[in-house]
């Protein structure tokens, strides 16, 4: 078992950024400082540990996020290298989900770019400390203060340098310590392994007084000692300085920023050292609150201790060909050992644990024991998906469920042989456990088979997964927009059930009003009756009628959102009512309040980002007003500009060869789900009579 000061020495944190903002190339310089690799993998030649699928080598892409242990000045550090590509969010929110730190990686050229702020409002969302790293000091262009000027502006935080750099681009060669008044440079000759510490380039040094002066201000306020010696015009130690940075961290998510150069092999041991002084332990993060597995309003807490009660949360599910089924585990408090007997309290259901493994990307290590803090892969798992809690049986917990993204788009597959044909379904549904943003389902008008996910790279790496690593032959249609259905107005429906089944009268009554509201995920209920004047069972009954019968709409068969359904009316007879006469009452009454509303059909509107040259911009903005969509910002970035736009995710597919041949090449784009908005009539029509519906 370990002690309480060894988990004290744990961090778990993430790497987390924009695509080819250079992730996986740090984590990478990581591994190797630290030991645990002897030679450094590169993403672009596809050596990347990290990196492990065929499909992220082949692409130089992170897909799925990767665990990892290392160790550091004693320190025990699990890395969770997560993908950048808007794709796989789902992949960052369900690491946040479970880790006390990050490192945020920022291109010194382009700054804070769209999926950076996405990540960083998902990390928000846990209360994650943060240590951001301004990355490539080495690349043409890049501007270490601007980038740290828009992690104020545009990720709204405290965030001050802890470090400057030495040159900037192709004289990148270091970074100055600001808080030891060191300047350190890294020998090119043995990797960046050996650094030479000097004192602060005269040229550098009025600056890195005044940038020192400014952080120790930012953080007085954090630390009253501090801010006493501050006030007094007295210079202040490291480790108060240090100290004092640890709580501003860990307490106030105040972001230090650090510089260097991943690639060119500049700035990751300071790196390390940062992680290991400013982001938190389990035992920093304090207590961790979850609800009684009896009574939800009820708050119950675990400590993380090796000898309180064994928790954890099971954040992702994998399948390794040796092993089978493996299930990461953020274990909070207690511990586990091989073979113990463990509780999912939302399925109800006992888990025995084959093997305890520590995961290296997709190596891997047996652990006979795990202890609270650390993060494993389970063996032997049969009923737990991602997000649910494990625990004792005799001391449930349950914390809170992460949230997953809407699929926007789909595709049609089908099998090319018999064999794959009796295989297919299996594949599917493993890959949805593994992967809970991905979806499928028949279409029951036209027999197709339809796999839903986030985008069309989503689509083809899961196409791919299909093909190669599950050996099951298919052929792709082409992507298809996930539309859903909505409502125009405030209308009622009533509806009386009333039949003997099973020589017992069956009776349900309902009235129920509908109303267009901004809930996105679905059907908002409410109801105007008390649980004094209808038994909750009753109530409960209608309600998952109502929310079941939402995802089958009610003129195309497209799942209903932006609605809002309010019980105004049950009457109740102590005889004869029952929860299924409710169920069905309250299914027709529902549907045909809708009718009733008026249908309006909903489309998927995208975030689209563009960065271009200047000379560029009027053909991007003609193309964006060509494809039905608006610009709703535009602004100016070294030298290029982003255009910012809504548009509408059908007109969408093909766009990147579209802007390919309008900019030469020259301008990128990142494209993210926004909001479902209404469709107009004429094209509803024209997308409906495409399936043979007629309005």
């Amino acid at each position: 078992m370990k002690t309480q000061n060894e988990i004290h020495n744990i961090r778990n944190i993430g790497i987390m950024a924009h695509i080819d903002a250079g992730k996986t190339t740090t984590t990478e310089r990581i591994l190797y400082y630290t030991g645990k690799n002897y030679k450094m993998g590169e993403v672009h030649d596809g050596t990347a540990t990290m990196d492990w699928m065929v499909q992220e080598q082949e692409r130089g892409i992170t897909i799925t996020s990767a665990a990892t242990t290392c160790h550091w000045q004693k320190k025990t550090i699990n890395i969770i290298d997560t993908p950048g590509h808007v794709d796989f969010t789902i992949e960052v929110e369900r690491s946040l989900r479970v880790l006390d730190g990050a490192v945020g990686v920022f291109d010194a050229v382009s700054g804070v770019e769209p999926q950076s702020e996405t990540v960083w409002h998902q990390a928000d969302r846990y209360n994650v400390p943060r240590l951001a790293f301004i990355n490539k000091m080495d690349r043409v262009g890049a501007d270490f203060q601007n980038c740290i000027l828009e992690i104020r502006s545009k990720l709204g935080k405290k965030a001050n340098a802890i470090q400057l750099p030495i040159g900037e681009e192709e004289k990148f060669r270091g970074v100055v310590d600001l808080i030891r008044m060191k300047a350190i440079c890294f020998k090119e000759e043995d990797l960046g392994c050996s650094i030479v510490e000097q004192e602060i380039p005269e040229e550098l040094m009025l600056e890195a007084e005044s940038f020192r002066e400014e952080l120790i201000s930012a953080i007085a306020d954090y630390d009253d000692m501090l801010a006493e010696k501050y006030l007094n015009g007295e210079v202040p130690t490291q480790t108060e300085i240090k100290t004092a940075l640890r709580k501003a961290v860990i307490k106030d998510n105040f972001i230090p920023v650090l510089c260097g150069s991943a690639f060119k092999n500049k700035g990751i041991q300071p790196l390390l050292d940062a992680i290991i002084d400013y982001l938190p332990s389990p035992i920093d993060r304090g207590e961790i609150k979850g609800h009684n597995a009896k009574d939800s309003e009820k708050i119950e807490t675990r400590k993380p201790l090796p000898d309180e009660v064994f928790s954890g949360i099971a954040f992702k599910i994998a399948s390794d060909p040796f092993v089978g089924t493996l299930t990461f585990v953020r274990i909070y408090s207690g511990e586990l050992k091989v073979g113990a007997t463990i509780f999912n309290p939302l399925k109800k259901k006992r888990e025995r644990v084959q093997k305890i493994l520590q995961m290296h990307a997709n190596k891997r290590t047996e652990l006979e024991e795990a202890c609270a803090g650390e993060i494993v892969a389970l063996a032997g798992l049969k009923v737990t998906t991602t997000g649910e809690t494990l625990c004792l049986e005799h001391r449930p917990i349950i914390y809170d469920l992460m949230e997953f993204p809407e699929a926007v788009i789909s595709v049609a597959i089908e099998p090319k042989t018999s064999v794959d044909e009796k295989k297919l379904l299996g594949v599917l549904e493993q890959l949805k456990v593994e992967d809970p943003s991905f979806n499928f389902k028949h279409n029951p008008e036209t027999g197709q088979l339809l796999i839903y996910g986030m985008g069309e790279l989503h689509l083809e790496i899961i196409a791919d997964r299909v093909n190669r690593d599950f050996g099951v032959g298919i052929n792709v249609g082409r992507p298809q927009v996930s539309y859903r259905e909505g409502i125009k107005s405030i209308a009622t429906g009533e509806n009386t059930f009333s039949r003997e089944i099973n020589g017992k009268l069956q009776y349900g009554h309902c009235l129920i009003e509908v109303a267009p509201h901004d809930y996105q995920a679905g059907v908002l209920f409410e109801s105007k009756i008390s649980k004094r004047d209808l038994p909750a069972e009753i109530l409960e009954a209608i309600k998952k009628s109502i929310l079941d019968t939402a995802p089958g709409g009610c003129r195309v068969g497209y799942p209903f959102i932006n609605i809002k359904a309010t019980l105004l009316k049950a009457n109740y007879n102590e005889m004869d009512s029952s929860p299924l006469g409710y169920t069905i009452a309250a299914a027709n009454a529902f549907k045909t309040a809708c009718e009733a509303a008026g249908f309006v059909m909903l489309e998927p509107f995208m975030a689209l980002e563009v960065v271009t040259p200047g000379e560029f911009s009027g053909e991007v903005i003609s193309q964006i007003n060509m494809k039905r969509g608006h610009v709703v910002a535009m602004e100016s970035k070294n030298n290029k500009e982003v255009i910012k736009a809504e548009v509408p995710l059908s007109e969408m597919f093909g766009y990147s060869t579209d802007l390919r041949s309008s900019t030469q090449g020259r301008a990128n784009f990142t494209l993210a789900f926004n909001h479902y908005g209404p469709m107009d009539l004429a094209l509803t029509k024209k997308v409906l009579e495409s399936k043979g519906i007629y309005l």
